[in-house]
């Protein structure tokens, strides 16, 4: 287990689940170098909704399908983009984002929403970034699943 997602497990205890949220994007945030926004966007209603994040203002509801965001979420699948602007229907909540990792929150066949990272570097997130982010988001999932 990566160091990250063992720093993620020890948030387990936490019963509230907007505080475990919190505190994971913080430490995302904080632990991954050249990020500009790091944080959830969790499934209600029929659309993705705005949850616990750290950085800039942020989109507030994102509908399946739409954006890097909700073809993670549609798709049940880890995109890293190199280049959001080359990313056919990109919403661009933030002008300064370049590069964006969203990962699915799966578990038990439930998607309860996405994992979400920008960086204002191009082709910020590596193979080893998507590994160590799978690992927590499926922490994560557990976590919501409970």
């Amino acid at each position: 287990m990566n160091i990250l997602a063992r720093q993620i497990e020890t948030f387990m205890d936490i019963e509230d689940k907007l505080s475990f949220l919190c505190n994971c994007s913080a430490l995302i945030k904080e632990s991954l170098k050249d990020t500009n926004w790091a944080g959830f966007y969790l499934y209600q209603k029929g659309q993705l909704h705005l949850g616990p994040f750290q950085g800039k203002v942020a989109c507030i509801l994102i509908d399946p399908g739409k954006g890097v965001c909700g073809t993670s979420f549609e798709k049940k699948m880890l995109l890293n983009i190199k280049n959001v602007h080359l990313f056919e229907g990109h919403i661009a909540c933030d002008a300064a984002s370049n590069s964006e990792i969203v990962i699915p929150l799966i578990y038990g066949g439930r998607c309860f929403g996405v994992l979400d990272i920008d960086s204002e570097k191009y082709e910020r997130f590596t193979d080893e970034d998507e590994l160590t982010l799978q690992e927590v988001a499926d922490i994560i999932a557990k976590k919501l699943a409970q």
